[in-house]
Parts: structure tokens; sequence; C-alpha cells
């Protein structure tokens, strides 16, 4: 008797479940004898997602090195007598500017006059010696020994007297080339030695310029010209050189290479000495592919961006090249002419419908409300 009350029980609640299930639209029981109607849902798909969208952006790439540098003198060579002697004259004034051949030093010379005096008499006296051998020789009275002894001997005394000269002039220093005079490190009646610094000259425009770079950019670097230098002196502005010289062995401490430029110095603002900040100038390519860093979806080691491809996103990988400030260039993985996602893509996927909602390239900088 428990038995059939627990299976009526279990009836009644399987029954009522039924009824209930039918009533709140969760099964539905078709009419007898009639077929039952199969009607297929479609899904309905997601709206147009709005996002902000840029073209492909053409112009230039160019490929830089950054490094540091000294600028130098174009040519420095410091003043010093090549003899001992005193000082008769000082012809220059410290920062002055001179040209090539301008008299600067003038040593007391009365020595070196009279040595030279003495080598001309000497001179004059072998020269009659010497007419007279030659007579005697004709007529057969010298020997021939005697005659080349005579003969020697001028040509000694003619060489004394070029050494006296040589000497003598060098109690006179000039400038061997046009440039800025530096501070003088002696004065009128000081006695020099030979080697002894009198002061500076140096020929600042152009100025060279001294800079290492890497070895990797050898290859680039041969064909490499224009560089620009910048220094503290003067922030914010530029001065337009040219590599000139690379050294053709690389450093092997530092695996650098040594390169040299020349840059223009009109006013002669720059300065022999100066720490330099030097970018040179590799390689320019005229139609590189730019788009926004933002725009940019980074995978693991990858990069990828969205195209606006008929409406919808199109995820694309691409390979990044240059970078300037608030730009990428795209060197594969983009064509001119493509629009890719710029704001909004973080809420994207693959084949997403796309509206966009503003696409200028002259929008992106302005203020947003």
């Amino acid at each position: 008797m428990g038995a059939i009350t627990k299976s009526l029980a279990f009836l009644i609640l399987i029954t009522g479940s039924l009824v209930l299930a039918v009533r709140q639209g969760y099964l539905y029981i078709p009419a007898f004898g009639k077929p039952a109607a199969v009607t297929a849902v479609a899904p309905q798909e997601m709206p147009p997602l709005p996002v902000l969208a840029t073209p492909v952006e053409l112009g230039p790439a160019l490929e830089q090195v950054q490094t540091v540098g000294s600028l130098l003198a174009d040519e420095s060579v410091t003043i010093t007598s090549e003899i001992d002697g005193r000082i008769a004259e000082l012809k220059f004034t410290e920062g002055q500017r001179v040209e090539k051949g301008m008299v600067l030093v003038v040593l007391d010379s009365a020595e070196w006059e009279a040595l030279v005096n003495e080598s001309e008499a000497a001179v004059a006296l072998e020269e009659l010696r010497f007419a007279r051998a030659a007579e005697l020789r004709q007529k057969n009275m010298v020997s021939q020994q005697e005659y080349d002894e005579i003969n020697a001997a001028l040509i000694k005394s003619r060489a004394v007297l070029a050494l006296s000269r040589a000497r003598l002039a060098k109690t006179v220093l000039s400038a061997p080339f046009s440039g800025i005079l530096g501070i003088r490190h002696v004065s009128p009646g000081d006695y020099v030695e030979a080697g002894q610094v009198m002061v500076n000259l140096e020929a600042i425009d152009p100025l060279k310029v001294d800079f290492r770079a890497p070895e990797r950019y050898a290859g680039q670097l041969a064909q490499a010209e224009r560089i620009s230098v910048s220094v503290d002196a003067y922030p914010g502005e530029h001065f337009e050189g040219d590599i000139y010289a690379i050294d053709p062995r690389v450093d092997i401490a530092s695996r650098n290479i040594f390169l040299r430029a020349r840059i223009s110095n009109p006013g002669g603002r720059l300065l022999p000495g100066m720490f330099a900040k030097v970018t040179v100038f590799l390689k320019q390519r005229d139609l590189a592919l730019w788009v926004p860093e933002q725009s940019l979806l980074p995978q693991g080691d990858k990069q990828f961006v969205y195209r606006i491809v008929d409406g919808r996103a199109a995820l694309t990988a691409v390979e990044i090249g240059l970078r300037k400030p608030g730009m990428v260039e795209i060197t594969s993985g983009l064509s001119p002419g493509d629009i890719v996602v710029m704001e909004g893509q973080l809420k994207l996927r693959d084949g997403a419908a796309v509206v966009i909602t503003e696409m200028s390239t002259q929008q992106r900088n302005k203020p947003r409300a």
C-alpha cells in the first residue's frame, strides 16, 4: 500500500511539472493530427561599433644614428721658435684675426746677421781661390787634387752661408694660415728656447667634427654624407655638415668606427673643443607608410593593426620600421590608401562591423570634448 502511494505522488509531480512548462512556454505540444512546425531563429548580429580611423600616410622616412662627438679647429697650431733667442717684437694682439703670412713675432737677429755676413765673406774668398785655381789648372800648374780641394771648400762655404741665412730667417715667425690667435704666453724681451709655445692659432671656419658610430652601421656609413650637429650653447639650433673621412679600422676596445665631418661656422659662434650631439643621416625612403602609434596592437613579439575593409575590421599583421613623435613607419602589411583604426580597436574582433565616426589626419591632434 505504501509503494502505491509513492508511485501516485511521483506521477502527480511529473504531471504538474509538464503543465507548468507548457504554461510558461518552455514546452510546446502540437495538436493531435497536425505536424509540428519548426521555426529557425537567426542569431542577432551586433550593431556596428563606432571607431576613429585614419588613412595610411605617405611621407619620407630618414634613417639616422644619434651619437656624440667634439668640435675641432679646421687647422690648429702653436706658434713656437725653432731657435733660441730673445723676443725683439710681438706684432699681434690676443684674439686677433690674422691672414696667412702675417708676421707675428720677431726675435733679436743681430747675432744671426753677423754670421750671415761672415759666411758671405768666406764665400767671396773661396770664389777667388777657385777662380785662380781654375786658371792654373788650365795651365797644368796645380794638381787635380789641389783643384778639387779648393772646389770643395767653395761648396762648403756656400752651404754654411745658406745655413746662416736659414737661421736668420727663423728669427721672424709668420702665420702659417689664416685664423684667430689665442692667448699669448710670452712678452717682449723674453728669452725663448726652441719649441717654447708663444701663442696658438686656430682656423675655425669651417670646423671639424670628430665622432664615433657603432660598427653595425658600417655598411650604411659608407654611403652617408650629411650630419646635423647641436651644442648646449645654442639649444634648439642645428648646424649642418658633411662627412669627408671614415677611419678604415674599427676600434677593438669599443667596436666603434671613427668618422670626421666638416661644418661651416661663418660667424665663429662655434668653438673648438665644444661637446657636440651628432645626428648622422643614413638613408631616406621618400614614400614610406606611416600610421599613428596608438593604432598598433602588440601581441607577443608581433604587431597588428585593424584595417577597415567593406565596413568590417580586418586584423592585419604588420612590421614596423622607424619612429617619430606620435607616428610609426610600416614596412610590411599595409598599402597606400588603406584605412586603419586609430581609436576603439580594443573592443574589436576580426571581422566585426564598424562605423567610422571620424577620419581625419588633422583631427587627431586637436582636443576632443
